[in-house]
């Protein structure tokens, strides 16, 4: 949708043969630092209030929660606490009526990976407040012995519902033949306290070792038409399926792109990354309303970058592979995640990149956002982080950053390392 006279035309820029167009650095801003206890913070997840922009909430692993009522101007940080525990994979999704959902793994016991119910569930909890407080849980996928794991979660288009989909693991990590993974989902209404016994969406179930034949990467997302979409890796495949009854029944898995190379991927510097798939759907009144996009990460060119497919007949047939990053070859773009601003319809996309390194042995990493205004046919790439950092490869960094954008106002959310600390930061980026 055009927004104003002065925006600038993908469409245009896109000709461009720099492959970074400047617009001004974004203004960098720190959430959160490692202060030598617990878990480093990573992972981190960011949603904005639809109806009031400068209300933010973020998160991070484990159980970190941040609010923002300027814009990601300044933030607030707390401890999220819940009976069924807190144990990472955190997942923050905003409502159509303003309120925030966090989403994250179980530790009812308090003691991690001691106990034998880690990962017994899903639990969700909500914030009527942009986060001041939050209710104590509500579970899904309680099925012990069984682990319940990555999970994400989105709300309808009225607020009415909220779906989560994850992974299942018969037992976390296991190689025996027997074990396997598979993709669930649920459904709750606004309070998101009472779940539905989860449904099964995957036909194929993949093993469970945390790797590329494992069913893993479930992002839902809400069609124009109140449909419930989700996508997932296995092997060398994204999946896709579909619910048009909120999520009771899914029909039959389709295989919609290849993810050359696996999931699983590796980098310099990082000891693990994964180019898992992202699934958004447009929502806005703009002319690309209801087109369905993916977003992942895979090596079909020898390096790294960030692909894209989209579908305009709610997921029957779907476009040729479109690169994301606009650099030359053979540096890696990874750790991507994707939103589409559900009032101008835009798609923006961010990932870690490394295009400016002299060589691709280079651990040196900046943060870029990829935006497209014309459904995902042409990009812009702007650098937002102000510095790169140097990751030395020893630290967890989880399996993914975020983004969030609201009329115009992106905002990235990731990891950087320093010296072996992480710490959690996000860019004011506000476009015209």
């Amino acid at each position: 949708m055009e927004r104003m006279n002065v925006r600038v035309s993908l469409t245009l820029v896109v000709f461009i043969s720099c492959a970074n167009v400047a617009f001004g650095q974004a203004k960098n801003v720190r959430l959160d630092v490692w202060d030598g206890q617990g878990y480093q913070p990573c992972e981190p997840s960011i949603a904005i209030n639809p109806n009031n922009p400068d209300v933010m909430v973020a998160g991070s692993i484990l159980d970190n929660v941040y609010r923002s009522t300027d814009g990601g101007e300044t933030w607030k940080n707390d401890k999220l606490s819940s009976p069924l525990g807190v144990f990472g994979d955190p997942c923050v999704v905003a409502s159509p009526t303003g309120d925030f959902y966090f989403l994250h793994l179980s530790d009812p016991d308090g003691i991690g990976w001691r106990s034998d119910a880690l990962l017994d569930r899903i639990v969700c909890q909500r914030s009527t407040n942009g986060g001041k407080s939050w209710s104590k849980g509500g579970g899904m996928g309680h099925t012990p012995p069984k682990d319940q794991d990555k999970e994400w979660a989105v709300v309808n288009n009225k607020g009415s519902q909220i779906h989560a989909c994850w992974t299942q693991f018969d037992t976390y990590g296991s190689e025996e033949p027997g074990d396997s993974t598979v993709i669930l989902c649920s459904f709750a209404n606004a309070k998101g306290k009472k779940w539905s016994d989860p449904v099964r969406v995957s036909d194929k179930a993949g093993d469970c070792i945390d790797s590329d034949d494992t069913a893993e990467g479930a992002v839902p997302a809400v069609g124009a038409n109140g449909e419930i979409f989700v996508a997932w890796a296995l092997g060398s495949w994204i999946y896709f399926d579909k619910s048009t009854d909120g999520g009771q029944t899914w029909g039959k898995d389709r295989i919609v792109a290849d993810i050359v190379g696996g999931w699983d991927q590796s980098i310099p510097g990082f000891g693990r990354v994964n180019g898992m798939p992202v699934t958004c759907v447009d929502t806005s009144d703009g002319p690309n309303r209801g087109r369905i996009y993916i977003n992942w990460t895979d090596i079909r060119n020898g390096d790294t970058d960030v692909w894209l497919t989209y579908s305009d007949d709610a997921g029957e047939t779907w476009s040729t592979t479109r690169r994301v990053n606009t650099d030359g070859a053979d540096r890696d773009q990874f750790f991507t995640w994707m939103t589409v601003d559900p009032h101008r319809g835009d798609v923006h996309v961010v990932f870690y990149d490394r295009r400016h390194n002299e060589t691709r042995e280079d651990p040196s990493t900046h943060v870029v956002v990829a935006s497209s205004n014309d459904g995902g046919d042409h990009w812009i790439n702007r650098t937002v982080s102000e510095t790169p950092f140097m990751p030395e490869g020893n630290v967890f960094f989880g399996d993914y950053n975020n983004i969030a954008a609201v009329d115009g106002h992106v905002r990235p959310i990731w990891t950087r390392e320093d010296s072996g600390i992480l710490s959690v930061w996000t860019a004011l980026l506000d476009l015209p």
